[in-house]
Formats: C-alpha cells, sequence, structure tokens
C-alpha cells in the first residue's frame, strides 16, 4: 500500500543546504524516466534494494509520495509529476558540465546505433565526407535493429525508422521514404516488365519481411491491387528479413522486390537496379536522428547531426526534380 503522508502547513524555503540528498535525487530521476526500480538500479549500478531505500528517503524528506505501487508497476503521482522534469533537467546540465571538464567531450568516439540496412546502404558510403569534414572524430557504428535506451546504454545517439515518437529525446526528422518496384536490368528485359505491371505474371518476387511495420508501406498483394490487378497475380518468393538483403537479392538477379528506394538509389544510380513499373509510392515512415538532450549539446553528436541535416537537405533538393528515382530499362545487349 502507499505510504500516507499528512499535509505540512509549513515548508521552510528549499536552499542549498536544505536539499534532499543528491543520492535521492538522482535515484527518483532514473526510477522516473524508466518507471522501473529494476531499470533505474542497472543504470546506476545499485540494487533495487538501494533505489527502493532513496526513493522512500526522498518521500520522507518532502512529505509527499512520488510513486504509486500497484502489483509491481511504477506509476508517478502528481507530486512526481511535477518534480521529474525540473530534476531531468538538473542533471543533464551537471552531466553536461562534467564531460566538458573532464574533456570527455573531445576525446571520446561519437557512438551512434543504426539499423544495419541503413548503416550499409546508406550512411558508410557518405562517411567519407564527413570524415573530411572532422578529420580527428572517431566513430563508432553499432548497426542493430534493436531497441536501445540511451539513458542507460553506452550510446551517444540513434537513427531510427520509424514514426518519430521518441519521448524525452532531441528529434530531428531526416528524410521520408518511398517504395517502388526495382530490379536488375537483365531480369527487366528478360521477363519484358516494359509492357506494364500485367507483365509480372508468373515472375519471381522477393518480399521485405524487416523489423519495421510501416501500415502505409505496400506489399505485393495491395501494390497489385492499387495498380488495378488482381493481389494473386504473384505468389510465392522469397522472403528475406533485412531490406539491404532485399536489394542484394534483386541485384543478383533472384526477383523484383519493392525496394525502399532511400536505401536503393545508389544502386539505381549506378544501374545495378532499375525501377520499371512507374513512379515511386511515398511511406508514412520517415529516418529520425535522437539523442537525450544533454548529449546532443555534445559537439561530437551536434556536428554529427548538422551533418546528417545537411545531408537531408540535399536529398530533398534533389526530390524537387522530377522524377527523382526512374531510369530506363536499358536493352539486354548493353550488359
Amino acid at each position: 500500500m502507499n505510504k500516507v503522508y499528512a499535509f505540512r502547513s509549513r515548508q521552510l524555503q528549499p536552499t542549498l543546504a536544505r536539499l534532499p540528498p543528491l543520492t535521492s535525487l538522482r535515484a527518483f530521476v532514473a526510477a522516473a524516466r524508466h518507471l522501473s526500480f529494476t531499470q533505474a538500479a542497472d543504470e546506476l549500478h545499485v540494487t533495487s534494494a538501494a533505489i527502493g531505500q532513496q526513493i522512500r528517503l526522498l518521500e520522507d524528506h518532502l512529505g509527499q509520495a512520488l510513486f504509486h505501487r500497484n502489483r509491481g508497476k511504477l506509476q508517478l503521482t502528481e507530486a512526481g509529476l511535477a518534480l521529474m522534469p525540473g530534476l531531468t533537467s538538473a542533471f543533464e546540465a551537471v552531466v553536461e558540465s562534467v564531460a566538458r571538464l573532464s574533456g570527455y567531450e573531445d576525446d571520446a568516439p561519437l557512438k551512434v546505433s543504426v539499423p544495419p540496412s541503413f548503416a550499409g546502404r546508406w550512411l558508410l558510403p557518405r562517411l567519407d565526407a564527413l570524415k573530411q569534414a572532422a578529420p580527428d572524430l572517431e566513430i563508432v557504428v553499432d548497426a542493430s535493429a534493436d531497441h536501445v535506451d540511451l539513458a542507460s546504454e553506452d550510446m551517444d545517439c540513434v537513427i531510427r525508422y520509424g514514426t518519430g515518437s521518441f519521448p524525452g529525446l532531441t528529434v530531428e526528422r531526416l528524410f521520408a521514404e518511398a517504395v517502388a518496384p526495382v530490379c536488375s536490368p537483365a531480369f527487366a528485359h528478360a521477363h519484358g516488365l516494359h509492357r506494364g505491371p500485367e507483365a509480372l505474371r508468373g515472375a519471381p518476387v522477393i518480399h521485405d519481411d524487416g523489423p519495421e511495420r510501416d501500415p502505409t508501406c505496400p506489399d505485393w498483394p495491395s501494390w497489385l491491387r492499387s495498380a488495378g490487378l488482381p493481389g494473386q497475380l504473384v505468389s510465392g518468393g522469397l522472403r528475406l528479413n533485412q531490406s539491404s538483403l532485399v536489394l542484394d537479392a534483386a541485384i543478383a538477379g533472384q526477383g523484383i522486390a519493392l525496394g525502399k528506394l532511400r536505401l536503393a538509389e545508389g544502386d539505381i544510380e549506378a544501374g545495378r537496379l532499375v525501377q520499371p513499373l512507374g513512379p515511386p509510392r511515398q511511406v508514412e515512415f520517415s529516418y529520425f536522428f535522437a539523442a537525450l538532450p544533454h548529449k546532443a549539446k555534445l559537439a561530437r553528436v551536434d556536428l554529427f547531426r548538422s551533418w546528417l541535416l545537411a545531408e537531408a537537405r540535399a536529398l530533398r533538393a534533389l526530390d524537387q526534380a522530377p522524377p527523382p528515382f526512374e531510369r530506363p530499362v536499358p536493352a539486354l545487349a548493353h550488359h
């Protein structure tokens, strides 16, 4: 049961001397962020019992309950909700100040978590430009589609594909995504795709079964129906769980894929892939940069974010030139 606190009619004005113990305040910030004593303990490298003790000390000091506890689940009380924003900002400022004083900001590598397909197809081919602009910047790329808890993991920032909902983080939208059928030039020629989507009958197709679940991203049946064709026109096919593997299979001539064009643009530009069946279709998901507010202020992170935004502006400028992704299907003799 929650502890009942008596109303304090007279409270002394808080001063540095009268502040609650900083250990308790730090435990509260971690527990409020995670809504879990266990995860807060992992972040602060203590036991969950120690977190609970510090929270009780803080509640006793303030005379107010900060969490509702119901069957092991935590929820902030009205007092906890009022306390959290100011304390979070204060500790972020402390972390930033200590980082600057210790030289950590200047010496540490930039650590960024990026989805594997985005890392290989978009980020890595562009990193030479960043290295030329910042030759002393060391970059550690963690290619992973797993959820990254920036509050507890040793990571500066993330790039993610989705809706951009990252509570408590500094978020920048980079650019949108679009999808279209892509295949090798030889495949397009062999199956007569210049005749239009109806030429897909009997052609092998490739499915993207990646972890991103964008409800607006068409699969083959929905794409065919939107083109006025029966969704059963194609069946079976190769299924892959990474968008980059989907593009690799299409380049190898194993079928035609509904490819993410931001990831495919380098292969389209080089002629390894063509887009033979009409214009791309925009989807709702976009690519986003995200970081904890105090990490976003670090020089290395701010530099990386600024570079990403510059690259994104360049892509948006290219999008204004029609059509950005279409390429003609060359004759087989040219290959």
